[in-house]
């Protein structure tokens, strides 16, 4: 094993006293080309080429001598420190830190960045990431090789955003370019780059205070399943169903979710609340607009889409979970074979609700119905002012082909 590791953040200004120290002993230094070409890089150092963190990982933990990891930004912020620190490589590291680049993107935009999310996009993460940007108005993207601007742009079809591309912060060619998204696709960006992704902003939701949290979207109001004027919505809604409904979607962070059938919009603000994406759609223009005027009034972001369910739905990006609020088998059938990993409908009749469940099964969905009843009561004479009935139905996908 290494008899030292130091892991040198660089972010283009000059080293630090303790950074060329460290160089200055080096025995191995590991970093991208243009770390080892700095002139304090020791010549008689072996030079190991940074792809594979792991793999250098186990080549210094195989090193007699003293190793440098050489990195862009700080090391210890979505960087190499977690990956050398595994306990499988057993090394234990000193860190010099440097300005993140995510910190020295928002210098250049000059933004500040304690209300931003921070997200890594790469091949397996960037519909995630895309997610993200949708749900939030001011998300940092730390993009990699096939997963750039361009990528980002293209995914984002039908939202508007504005990006800020910080490319090759640091350097000589480093360069901030400022453009709407649908023409972010045009260009050929040079790696590493930052994305700043920004727009969509909400009013403010009633009773927010100021910013206490990283990425800070804690809702002003308390709870969810809540009574339709808490949403947004319409008031004198029994929640019951809807609360049920989220509970076994359980929208997140990261997910984009299928609001069918979004009538006043009070599901589609609710799961919004949750920090995830959320597609709205309705045959009704006017439910799309009233389900647009719920968020604004909850300060949350959505898209919707007007158009009648299932056609409306080929030309929508893949979701997570999905709600559908109406049209029957055919609409359940174009879910399914869209794979999300859960789906939820209601039916009024038994009848119905079978339809429903075989559609689901059929699509390779484990099947749940609850028969759901609540009764809402007067607490000043406890007499019955309204009862509902309603059929709850879900569906989790299995991992067998249907």
């Amino acid at each position: 094993m290494a008899d030292r590791v130091t892991v040198i953040g660089w972010d283009g200004s000059p080293l630090t006293a303790a950074a060329r120290s460290a160089l200055a002993a080096a025995t191995l230094v590991a970093g991208a080309a243009h770390h080892l070409a700095l002139d304090e890089v020791p010549p008689r150092a072996e030079r190991v080429r940074l792809g594979s963190v792991d793999l250098a990982a186990r080549r210094i933990a195989g090193h007699r001598g003293t190793a440098v990891v050489l990195a862009d930004g700080d090391p210890g912020f979505f960087g190499v420190v977690r990956t050398l620190r595994a306990p499988e490589h057993g090394l234990e590291v000193e860190v010099v830190p440097a300005v993140s680049s995510v910190a020295a993107a928002f210098a250049r935009a000059g933004m500040p960045w304690d209300d931003a999310r921070i997200v890594v996009a790469h091949e397996r993460t960037l519909r995630r990431a895309v997610n993200v940007c949708r749900a939030h108005p001011k998300v940092a993207v730390l993009t990699s090789p096939g997963a750039g601007p361009a990528e980002l742009a293209l995914l984002l079809d039908g939202v508007h955003r504005t990006f800020v591309i910080c490319e090759e912060l640091g350097t000589a060619r480093e360069q901030v370019s400022v453009l709407t998204s649908d023409r972010a696709a045009d260009h050929v960006w040079r790696d590493p780059n930052v994305v700043i992704v920004i727009g969509g902003t909400p009013a403010p939701a009633p009773g927010r205070a100021g910013a206490w949290l990283m990425g800070d979207d804690t809702p002003a109001v308390r709870g969810w399943g809540l009574p339709g004027e808490e949403t947004g919505g319409r008031a004198g809604q029994d929640p019951s169903l809807r609360a049920a409904q989220l509970a076994r979607l359980g929208p997140r962070t990261g997910d984009l979710v299928w609001d069918i059938g979004c009538a006043d919009g009070a599901f589609a603000v609710e799961a919004a609340r949750f920090g995830a994406a959320v597609i709205a759609v309705d045959a009704d223009p006017a439910a799309c607009a009233r389900t647009e005027a719920a968020a604004r009034r909850a300060g949350v972001l959505l898209q919707t889409v007007p158009g009648p369910a299932p056609h409306v739905l080929e030309r929508l990006p893949e979701p997570d979970v999905v709600r559908i609020g109406g049209g029957g088998v055919p609409v359940v059938t174009a879910c399914t074979d869209r794979r999300p990993e859960r789906i939820v409908a209601h039916a009024t009749t038994r009848d119905e609700a079978e339809a429903i469940g075989a559609a689901l099964a059929d699509g390779g969905y484990t099947v749940e119905c609850r028969l759901l009843q609540t009764v809402d009561l007067d607490p000043a004479d406890w007499t019955e002012r309204e009862r509902t009935v309603v059929f709850l139905l879900s569906g989790s996908r299995t991992h067998r082909s249907p």
